[in-house]
């Protein structure tokens, strides 16, 4: 999920109103797995499901704030057996040819401590970082002039962090978040993906935008296919879960086939609602009411899981996202992204066997 469309979502919500880990098979059956994909870290392997939540940063130090314990011992208490951090560095315009580190870019230090502590809680970790426009907007705008010194200074921002993540054992990476205005140049990302390769022994994902993956054109690179999972599924506000798990027909049908074309399965690299009225009209947005809305986010929540649990083709879901860290949340508790405290948590905590009650930690 773009950051810029924290401080746009009301724009970006019109705009699109005019005009996104849970168990396979292995886990129902009661089988622990490490991660979908291919790796040659112990224990890594194929068939496996991910069920994680993301834990996004918005500033230097939210990863080594004395808050990230009790925000990763409340992830597992859920019954996720991952959680995703999100690095992010920013470039000034979408035409710009390089990205940098702001006070909004969670630090290096930090990044190593919440990785260890998630590791210390019994979580596997996927490092996914995003590259966002400082002055707010939709990453997928991001067109640079120079295209070459642009994929130049990314590999070596996504290197930095392949390195990180090879270093502290972080079991999944990926390499890019919904950069629609540069993913169809297919011979620069695969160059890229090698890059990453000779730094990260893991398995390796792209976390494609909904309406950006069939034109990607480096998934044989990869090893599982990304994909943000926020396809509208109703034209009017519903919590009505069979209603929605039946807008899930057309979209699994036509993933299976994608997964089949390329022999990779398909992982929600992030998926979630908000928790208004509305929010399955527009998964997306961080703004599409003012109404409260538990019911139908959790409705949401157990349409998805429901529609996808038991695919062989899916390899799980990350869920955007747990809580705001303190005072960065633009979106009031009660109408954001996290399930925590919610009906939705209810949900996972029934799919996912994290027991009942909520861990306050």
């Amino acid at each position: 999920m773009n950051a810029g469309r924290r401080a746009a979502g009301a724009l970006l919500a019109a705009a699109l109103l005019l005009a996104g880990c849970s168990s396979g098979p292995a886990e129902e059956a009661g089988q622990e797995e490490p991660g979908p994909g291919t790796s040659t870290r112990p224990g890594g392997g194929k068939g496996a499901a991910l069920r994680g939540i993301t834990l996004p940063s918005w500033n230097t130090g939210d990863y080594s704030s004395p808050g990230a314990a009790a925000y990763l011992r409340q992830i597992a208490a859920t019954g996720a057996r991952w959680v995703t951090f999100t690095p992010t560095w920013y470039q000034e315009g979408a035409t710009d040819a390089g990205m940098h580190t702001t006070g909004e870019t969670a630090a290096d230090d930090g990044l190593r401590h919440v990785i260890g502590l998630a590791h210390r809680t019994g979580l596997k970790v996927m490092l996914k970082p995003h590259v966002d426009l400082a002055k707010g907007g939709d990453r997928a705008g991001i067109r640079p002039r120079d295209a070459g010194a642009w994929f130049s200074a990314y590999e070596r921002f996504i290197t930095h962090y392949a390195k990180l993540a090879e270093s502290t054992g972080a079991e999944q990476f990926a390499v890019g978040t919904e950069l629609a205005g540069t993913s169809r140049d297919g011979a620069r990302w695969s160059k890229v993906v090698r890059a990453v390769r000779a730094q990260y022994r893991g398995p390796l994902t792209y976390a494609a935008n909904y309406d950006e993956y069939r034109t990607v054109p480096f998934w044989d690179d990869l090893d599982v296919i990304g994909i943000d999972a926020y396809w509208p599924l109703a034209d009017r506000p519903t919590a009505d879960a069979a209603r929605l798990r039946d807008a899930w027909k057309p979209i699994t049908q036509e993933l299976a086939a994608f997964s089949a074309r390329h022999h990779r399965r398909i992982l929600f690299t992030e998926a979630g609602y908000v928790s208004q009225r509305g929010a399955t009209t527009a998964p997306y947005s961080w703004t599409v009411s003012k109404s409260a809305g538990e019911d139908e986010q959790a409705a949401a929540y157990e349409a998805l899981l429901s529609a996808l649990d038991g695919k062989p083709w899916w390899a799980g879901v990350c869920w955007w996202m747990w809580d705001d860290w303190p005072d960065s949340g633009e979106t009031p508790r009660r109408l954001a992204y996290t399930p925590h405290g919610k009906p939705a948590e209810d949900v996972l905590r029934r799919r996912w066997g994290g027991g009942t009650g909520a861990d306050t930690g």
